[in-house]
């Protein structure tokens, strides 16, 4: 059952953050938009998901490098709020702007991530 719940947090999350380039792909269809409007309310929660599950499946001996992209992805969508935390907000700053150019990529291997933990 946590695995459904991870695998689907890993597609949603991958679907908000690799949304420019799955937007491109899209056309003008904007089926990834409509997602995206649906999936946004719930970032928060998606993040925390992912960085709770990935922990807890790196301590479990599960595959480590795709959990931790997990992590990663999931660390992205709490920036906003692991921002506010006043005493780690320059250090987390720093490592959330060296991550944003990987951002739309992190996105889609949390997709594929996703997909692939399905089957």
């Amino acid at each position: 059952m946590l695995g459904l719940l991870f695998n689907l947090a890993n597609i949603s999350g991958g679907i908000l953050l690799g949304l420019t380039l799955l937007d491109k792909w899209d056309g003008d269809k904007d089926y990834f938009n409509k997602i995206a409007k649906v999936l946004a309310p719930f970032q928060t929660i998606i993040g925390g998901v992912l960085i709770v599950l990935s922990l807890f499946f790196i301590i479990g001996g599960n595959s480590i490098l795709l959990n931790i992209v997990s992590f990663l992805g999931g660390f992205l969508l709490l920036t906003h709020v692991l921002s506010k935390a006043p005493s780690l907000e320059d250090t987390l700053l720093k490592l959330s702007d060296k991550l944003m150019p990987f951002k739309a990529a992190i996105g889609i291997a949390l997709i594929v991530i996703g997909v692939l933990g399905l089957f």
